[in-house]
């Protein structure tokens, strides 16, 4: 299987985890030796409900006895995409309150982007340093870090970027901006928080100027920082919120959200100005509804603040300098790229699943299951401290020998 993984499935990196999977439950996933991995990545922030949910498993097979896809997205009336966007629009302030459903949040982000473009009449995108929205072209253009994208460029023209949490930039939004498009928490960058009202004075700027705000929510949005939106902690509400990963429950779904009036510009002035054959597909659709209502109806994300607590509580080393982000989505910094590494490397082989951020090496992502108990988080942050003693252990050692 691992030849066959290697030969003919394209990759991403040159040394994939290749770890083969059997199954997954809760807050673990099995490989095909019947190994558990207990899981702190939680698919990269996207099984908000862990692993095989039996809410989310049951709606899926309700939907799959009715029906599978039957035509492209907005033709024909759905129940499960209908009742989906009917219900983010009972947790969404005003004016947000029509959802377009994607495949993915990359393609979210570039709705979004092409509606601000068609709404505003302009053509200047800002975005921040050091943003990630996913790797279309649309995306790659405005994410904010050039090794990434240097390759693939000419990208989309008119974008410019300033720097997260930096007031001073600010008057680079212009009467030219059509909208400024960023991360409520930089997800790549290492999660980092907005600070100082930094989004409300995002805010204010773009209602100076006339252009819109755009709010990425894949990562932290659907309970993931202890509220079902992460600009709610911020004051700060968009002209289009952008979501995915966690909304779908473990499958693949996207959304951007603004009032009615500018998704309407979308209908006209050319037809079909932005179409998916299999957005809004029944069965995700069906999925995404089960998990927002779960999410919604529960106390998962007051839970969320609490399991932040105990993280923090137990996962107190000298190899650890901080721990950056709010709730369940969380970055332990190391001092160096070269001790995260082997820290998740490590964990894998202790059964904890742990990974990397993009664009800050010395980060150890943890963002587990909103589900994940209190006692597995103990359990996960255990094998992490004793990984880091044995590190700790072998720099002290390391230095002993050089000095001899």
């Amino acid at each position: 299987m691992l030849d066959d993984f290697l030969k003919y499935q394209a990759q991403t990196t040159p040394h994939p985890l290749a770890m083969t999977i059997s199954h997954a439950e809760g807050s673990y996933i099995y490989d095909t030796n019947n190994k558990a991995h207990l899981d702190f990545a939680a698919g990269v922030s996207a099984c908000s409900l862990g692993h095989k949910h039996p809410k989310v498993i049951k709606a899926i097979k309700n939907q799959l006895d009715k029906y599978l896809h039957v035509m492209v997205y907005g033709e024909y009336i759905q129940e499960p995409a209908v009742d989906l966007a009917k219900l983010l629009a009972k947790h969404l302030p005003k004016p947000l309150e029509t959802t377009y459903l994607t495949n993915s949040g990359t393609e979210a982000i570039e709705g979004a982007l092409k509606l601000a473009r068609r709404v505003t009449g302009r053509s200047e995108i800002i975005s921040a340093h050091q943003a990630y929205h996913g790797n279309t072209m649309g995306s790659l253009s405005v994410m904010g870090f050039e090794a990434r994208k240097s390759t693939f460029r000419p990208l989309i023209p008119d974008v410019r970027f300033i720097t997260f949490n930096n007031e001073d930039d600010l008057s680079n939004i212009t009467t030219k901006t059509a909208a400024v498009i960023l991360e409520t928490i930089q997800g790549g960058a290492g999660f980092i928080e907005p600070q100082n009202n930094y989004l409300q004075k995002v805010r204010q700027q773009c209602d100076n100027v006339g252009a819109l705000l755009i709010l990425d929510e894949i990562q932290p949005g659907f309970g993931r920082t202890g509220k079902l939106f992460g600009f709610e902690h911020y004051d700060c509400i968009p002209d289009i919120l952008v979501t995915g990963k966690g909304l779908g429950g473990g499958m693949p779904i996207g959304a951007f959200t603004a009032s009615k009036a500018m998704m309407d510009s979308l209908q006209d002035k050319p037809k079909l100005g932005h179409i998916t054959t299999f957005g809004g597909h029944p069965v995700i659709a069906a999925a995404a509804l089960a998990t927002v209502k779960e999410i919604t109806e529960s106390d998962l994300m007051s839970q969320a603040f609490e399991k932040e607590q105990i993280i923090r509580k137990h996962l107190v080393h000298p190899l650890i300098t901080e721990i950056r982000g709010k709730g369940l989505m969380l970055a332990a910094i190391t001092p160096s790229e070269d001790i995260t590494t082997k820290v998740i490397l490590k964990s894998k082989d202790e059964g904890l699943i742990l990974f990397w951020l993009l664009f800050e090496p010395k980060a150890i992502r943890i963002t587990p299951p909103l589900t994940i108990s209190n006692d597995e988080i103990i359990k996960g942050c255990l094998i992490i401290t004793q990984i880091l003693d044995k590190i700790q252990s072998e720099i002290k050692n390391s230095q002993h020998t050089s000095t001899l």
